[in-house]
């Protein structure tokens, strides 16, 4: 969601560089993919005037925001639900990369309706794999494979330091 909200800020960026009204677009980047809770004092002036300027990335930044709520859905009913009309919403927009976005979510909705059923994230998984892939680097390849296979299995037990 966030490469698709950064694809409709690129643009509506061109398109106001051509009218030559993109100062209000300029440098508001990280703004739009804060949570809207997070972002406090001169930044929220500022994305404020940006979404009153153009409607379009006020739309989508606020679809944004509702996206979260997917996870806060209490069934896979629910979720469903929620999605069909999140998608609704994104592709009435008229927005090319929402609407990508849109049907991307359609096609893998079996797989995020899953977790209401199980319950798992894979995101120790990629924690992990990350650690792996950092320990490999860092090392610049160990000549002694069983030495690196103790350092991977060891990874777990000190919590940051990775060699």
């Amino acid at each position: 969601m966030n490469e698709a909200l950064s694809d409709v800020r690129k643009m509506l960026y061109r398109q106001e560089s051509l009218a030559g009204n993109k100062k209000l677009l300029k440098g508001i980047p990280w703004l739009l993919l804060y949570n809207a809770n997070n972002i406090k004092g001169e930044g929220k002036e500022r994305l404020q005037k940006a979404h009153v300027v153009n409607k379009p990335l006020a739309e989508a930044y606020y679809l944004k925001e509702d996206f979260g709520l997917l996870w806060q859905q209490l069934n896979s009913k629910e979720a469903l639900d929620f999605l069909e009309l999140w998608c609704e919403q994104a592709e009435a927009t008229g927005l090319s990369p929402l609407k990508k976005f849109a049907i991307t979510l359609k096609a893998h909705r079996t797989g995020i309706l899953n977790w209401y059923k199980h319950l798992i994230s894979t995101g120790t998984l990629e924690g992990m794999n990350n650690k792996i892939k950092v320990l490999k680097r860092k090392a610049y390849g160990y000549r002694d494979m069983e030495f690196f296979n103790l350092k991977i299995l060891d990874i777990h037990n000190v919590r940051y330091a990775l060699i």
